[in-house]
């Protein structure tokens, strides 16, 4: 049977259009921006229900659950294997805990090229060796926005993969719209990756994004199969972030990855900090455990990736094994950790809504470094 086309670039219609309101004056965007995301606020000020309807679990391996990735028909573990976490290790650690993952219920593997400048998919790619390829949901990025960079980057991470294709293939980290009209432009991004889909190199297309603007212009240009967005419990109950992407994503049917799942928030200032990481995060199993109830409780969530280090992957199976949906009692409970925590998020967020000019906020950020 041939493979379906895919349409040329020109002829992609924007999906869900949305009628604009007029445009506001700065002075209007300031106080709308910093009425919204300005300092922390209850949850019943942002009017947050407090129970959320957690995907159904098509089947459990080793104990840990699986979902359905949105209308992909994909079967993955709710946590997934952060490649990010392979720069923190050695090659033979790696590969130990590669492998330990896998036995333990996890079938879903995620890493991009920025990781480590290569490093991370040259340890994964070794690492996976000796695993049935059918047998796991291997995802991969790319940030290039040109189509000439997006194709030598594809058929590099292909290579250190060790794979002839990819399960999911991303836009890694979208943060302003025009960095969407750039990657849907005559030499963009998305024309090698549908080209891709279409030569059977990559299976289901998806994206990244840290801003709401990011993702909602994403899913409003194209119907992607996932979204991968911050989905945690700090940001929600603190300024509502999140909200707008699950429930677009809800209504395309896109399978939603939550990332950042277990961070508590920016470092305090003179915070003495256990362990060397851009923001912190939750570390103790309960903590971990109510993390990912609050994360895996929202409807269209079907997977988490954990924190980039191995021994926090390890808590986080444990913890996801152990879920049940949120009750009133562990929603109290969020709220308390969430009170006055910073969110690493907010700045980037203040940049696009105000149109600043990109500039570092979180100088230990993998993210930050492209």
């Amino acid at each position: 049977m041939p493979v379906a086309k895919h349409p040329p670039m020109s002829e992609i219609k924007p999906v869900d259009p949305i009628a604009k309101p007029k445009k506001p004056s700065e002075n209007m965007k300031r106080r709308v921006f910093l009425k919204t995301v300005g300092g922390a606020a209850g949850a019943a000020a942002l009017g947050v229900p407090k129970m959320f309807a957690a995907d159904e679990t098509v089947e459990k391996v080793a104990g840990l659950e699986r979902r359905v990735l949105g209308r992909t028909g994909a079967k993955l573990s709710v946590v997934g294997f952060p490649g990010l976490s392979l720069t923190h290790c050695d090659q033979d650690q790696g590969t130990a805990a590669l492998h330990n993952a896998f036995e333990r219920g996890v079938n879903y593997f995620d890493v991009a090229p920025n990781y480590g400048n290569g490093t991370a998919e040259v340890h994964m790619g070794i690492g996976l060796q000796g695993l049935d390829r059918s047998k796991y949901f291997l995802a991969c990025k790319t940030h290039k926005r040109d189509r000439a960079g997006a194709q030598q980057e594809l058929e590099t991470s292909l290579k250190r993969l060790k794979t002839d294709y990819f399960d999911l293939y991303q836009l890694h980290h979208l943060v302003r719209p025009a960095e969407v009209k750039q990657v849907f432009g005559d030499e963009g991004t998305m024309d090698v990756i549908l080209k891709a889909k279409d030569q059977g190199k990559i299976k289901h297309i998806g994206f990244s994004a840290h801003t709401t603007k990011g993702a909602l212009e994403a899913m409003k240009t194209f119907k992607f199969d996932t979204v991968m967005f911050p989905i945690n419990f700090v940001e929600f109950y603190t300024r509502n972030f999140g909200k707008e992407i699950l429930a677009l994503a809800n209504q395309q049917g896109a399978g939603v990855i939550a990332i950042k799942p277990l961070s508590w928030g920016a470092w305090s200032s003179g915070a003495q900090k256990d362990r060397d990481w851009w923001y912190r995060s939750v570390e103790q199993p309960k903590d971990i455990e109510l993390a990912l109830r609050f994360t895996l409780s929202q409807k269209g969530v079907v997977a988490a990736i954990p924190t980039s280090f191995v021994d926090l992957l390890d808590r986080t199976i444990e913890g996801a094994k152990a879920f049940r949906p949120l009750d009133d009692m562990a929603v109290e409970k969020l709220q308390q950790m969430a009170a006055s925590r910073g969110s690493i998020f907010a700045e980037e967020e203040k940049q696009v809504a105000l149109n600043l000019p990109p500039a570092r906020v979180w100088p230990g950020s993998p993210h930050e470094c492209c």
